[in-house]
């Protein structure tokens, strides 16, 4: 396990992020040559949770070995319990457990605790256990399910702040991760500023496109535009400004 300090993420950036949707996320990423943003399995726990946005912070399950995967194994200073009292607040947690659900890997006073110390929100391909205690807690989960076991019975708890793999997405400490009703998309620490400068671009161009299609406007040369109704986009910004 490897000590990573997590770092400060600017408000205006957390701001900006918070009024993007993960659907043009994955568009932007994706024409930045990042295919594999979207972590498969992460559907939100409840449908009310909002979009979310934090720094990741990383842990990681291997699969269960009878001698490690124990009850026991709870209290040890490698846990799921040290990992989360080493959660500053801001981050979402993003927990590899290699989409398997037949357990849970967090309960309701595990997600209690992350609540109190001011965590974002969790993300996982895995499953959570103690459903409406969960949602009791208000902390808001991403998960692939629920699932009555402990995490022991089937998965072992080995360590945090490493790169992981969560749905099929490599995810470093620090990279930024942002969440909403499609999923959970991850941006790379050092695209942070490109992404977010391009997707507030093309939210803006998307909305023109959507009254423009409630006017009636016809599809072909409009999404995406062609250079007349770019030129046409362009001026109703200058419009506006």
């Amino acid at each position: 396990m490897t000590d990573i300090s997590v770092l400060p993420l600017d408000g205006r950036m957390v701001d900006a992020l918070r009024g993007i949707s993960t659907a043009t996320l994955t568009t932007v990423l994706l024409k930045k040559g990042l295919r594999t943003t979207w972590m498969r399995g992460t559907r939100p726990l409840r449908a009310d949770q909002g979009r979310q946005v934090g720094r990741a912070f990383t842990l990681r399950f291997v699969p269960a070995r009878e001698d490690l995967a124990t009850p026991a194994s709870w209290a040890s200073p490698i846990s799921t319990r040290a990992a989360i009292e080493a959660m500053p607040a801001g981050v979402i947690a993003v927990v590899d457990a290699m989409g398997l659900t037949s357990a849970g890997i967090f309960g309701d006073i595990l997600c209690e605790r992350m609540a109190r110390r001011g965590v974002s929100a969790l993300v996982t391909d895995g499953a959570v256990r103690d459903a409406d205690g969960v949602l009791g807690t208000g902390l808001p989960v991403w998960c692939d399910g629920v699932a009555a076991p402990a995490s022991v019975a089937a998965l072992t708890f080995v360590s945090w702040q490493e790169p992981i793999g969560c749905g099929g997405v490599a995810v470093f400490p620090n990279d930024v991760v942002v969440v909403d009703n499609d999923g959970a998309v991850l941006i790379p620490a050092g695209l942070v500023d490109a992404v977010v400068e391009a997707a507030i671009e093309q939210e803006r161009l998307e909305s023109w496109i959507m009254q423009e299609v409630r006017q009636g406007a016809s599809l072909p040369g409009l999404y995406p535009p062609n250079a007349d109704n770019l030129a046409r986009y362009e001026a109703s910004k200058n419009a506006q400004a």
